[in-house]
C-alpha cells in the first residue's frame, strides 16, 4: 500500500506541475514548494525550540488560529512554523503575526518528511481538521514526535474505515492525541482502535466568539446602512447570484440595503455582478471621499478582510457556496451575531448546517422562488427575526470552549 501511495504521489505531482503551466494558482504552489526548504534553514536554527502548524488552506487556518495562539502566549520564546497545503491559504496568510515562518508543505514522500522535520525539529506538531499525510505521520511516529490533529472530522465512507485503507489508517497512529469535532467521529475512530481520542467540539466557535470582543466598526459599511435593515450576501457565486439577484431588483422600493461580498473578487467578474443589477450600485473599489452613500441600495464588497465585520451590520445573513458545488462557507461567522441565515441546498457535508436548520435559525433554499419567500418573511416579521437569531446566537454560545480542553491537553 506504501508503494502504490507513493507513486500516486509522484504521480499527481507531475500532473499539477504540467496543470500549472495554464493555472496561475497551481503555479503558485508549485513554485513555493521549491522555496519551502531553504526558508526553513534561514530562520530555523538548530537550537531552536519550535512548534509546528500545519492547515490544508484559509479555513483550517482560521478553525486552528484560537490554539495557535493560545500555545504561543504560553511559549512566546518558541519559534512557530506555519505550512499551508493550498495557495489560498498561504497567499492570504503567508506574513500573518503567529508564526516566525510561512512555508507550502512539501510533496507527502519519506525523503521529504524526513527532512523538513530534521530542519523544523518540532516540540509540537498540531494538524488541522483534514490534513492526514501519510508519510510525514509515519515519520513522525517513527521519531515519536507529539503530534495532535484538532477539530477533526470524520466520515464512515472515508479510506481510513475501508478494507482497502491500511496505509491510510496507519498513518492516524501518527497522532498522539486526536480531538474530533462530535462523538460520531470519536466512534469511528475507536472502531478501528484508536482509542486516544476526545470529543472536543469544533475550535471554530471559539474563533467567531473572540469576533464579539473586538472592535467591528467599518465606517463606509454604517454610512451605506444608514440605520436601515441590511441583509448581507457573505461569500457567494454565481450559483448563489442566480438566487438572491431577483429578489433586489424586484424590490428597489423596499427599505432595506444589500451588501454582497462575493468570493471571487476580480474586477471582470465584480463587473458581471454589477451589470446584472438594475439598483443603485457602488463597490468598495470605487469609493471616494465624497460619495454620499446612503443614497446606494446595493455595496459590492471586491476587497477582502472585512466580511467578518461586515455580519455585525446584518440583520439577515445568506452564506454562498450551498447553491452550487463548491462547498458551503461558514455559517457561523454570521451565526456569532444572532441574526438569521440562508443557505443553498447543498450542505450535507457541514453538520453545523444541518443541526441549525433542525433548530430553526437556518434555512435552506433550493430555488429563487424559494428564496424570495423566505426573505421576504425575515423582512416583514420582526418576530420571526428575532426567534430565528435568538437560535444561532445560542447555538454559538452552547458549543465554545474546545481550545480549553486542547490546551488543557497539551499542557498536562
Amino acid at each position: 500500500m506504501k508503494g502504490l501511495y507513493s507513486i500516486g504521489i509522484y504521480l499527481a505531482s507531475f500532473v499539477v506541475k504540467i496543470a500549472a503551466l495554464f493555472n496561475s494558482k497551481l503555479k503558485q504552489g508549485v513554485i513555493g514548494r521549491k522555496n519551502t526548504f531553504s526558508k526553513l534553514q534561514y530562520i530555523i536554527k538548530s537550537k531552536d525550540k519550535t512548534f509546528w502548524f500545519h492547515c490544508a488552506s484559509l479555513g483550517e487556518y482560521e478553525q486552528g488560529l484560537p490554539v495557535f495562539e493560545a500555545l504561543k502566549a504560553k511559549h512566546p520564546n518558541y519559534k512557530v512554523v506555519l505550512s499551508f497545503f493550498s495557495p489560498s491559504g498561504y497567499e492570504v496568510r503567508k506574513n500573518t503575526k503567529i508564526a516566525d515562518v510561512v512555508v507550502y508543505l512539501p510533496l507527502d514522500t519519506t525523503a521529504n518528511a524526513k527532512r523538513f522535520l530534521d530542519l523544523v525539529n518540532p516540540d509540537y506538531i498540531l494538524f488541522v481538521k483534514y490534513e492526514i499525510w501519510p508519510n510525514f505521520l509515519h515519520e513522525i511516529k517513527k521519531r515519536d514526535l507529539k503530534a495532535i490533529l484538532i477539530s477533526a472530522a470524520f466520515r464512515k465512507d472515508q479510506a481510513f474505515f475501508k478494507w482497502y485503507g491500511s496505509y491510510a489508517k496507519s498513518a492516524l497512529f501518527g497522532f498522539k492525541h486526536i480531538f474530533t469535532q462530535n462523538e460520531n467521529s470519536k466512534s469511528l475512530l475507536e472502531g478501528i482502535n484508536y482509542n486516544s481520542v476526545s470529543v472536543s467540539g469544533d475550535t471554530r466557535f471559539d474563533r467567531v466568539s473572540n469576533q464579539l470582543k473586538i472592535d467591528n466598526t467599518v465606517t463606509f459599511i454604517e454610512d451605506f446602512k444608514d440605520d436601515k435593515l441590511c441583509v448581507v450576501f457573505g461569500s457567494s457565486w454565481p450559483d448563489d447570484d442566480k438566487l438572491y439577484m431577483d429578489f433586489i431588483n424586484s424590490n428597489e422600493n423596499l427599505d432595506v440595503k444589500f451588501v454582497i461580498a462575493p468570493h471571487n473578487i476580480k474586477p471582470s467578474y465584480v463587473a458581471s455582478l454589477k451589470s446584472q443589477l438594475n439598483v443603485k450600485t457602488i463597490c468598495y473599489s470605487e469609493l471616494t471621499e465624497h460619495q454620499n452613500l446612503a443614497d446606494y441600495k446595493v455595496f459590492i464588497l471586491d476587497t477582502i478582510g472585512y466580511l467578518s465585520k461586515a455580519y455585525s451590520y446584518a440583520d439577515i445573513a445568506y452564506v454562498g457556496g450551498g447553491a452550487g458545488t463548491t462547498g458551503l462557507h461558514n455559517i457561523l461567522e454570521p451565526a456569532v451575531f444572532g441574526i438569521p441565515i440562508l443557505i443553498g441546498k447543498n450542505y450535507e457535508k457541514f453538520p453545523e448546517a444541518k443541526t441549525l436548520i433542525d433548530l430553526g435559525g437556518v434555512t435552506s433554499l433550493g430555488s429563487s422562488s424559494a428564496f424570495n419567500a423566505s426573505l421576504n418573511a425575515l423582512i416583514t416579521d420582526d418576530v420571526l427575526r428575532k426567534r430565528q437569531g435568538d437560535i444561532t446566537k445560542s447555538y454559538i454560545h452552547s458549543n465554545i470552549g474546545a481550545v480549553v480542553k486542547i490546551m488543557d491537553y497539551l499542557e498536562s
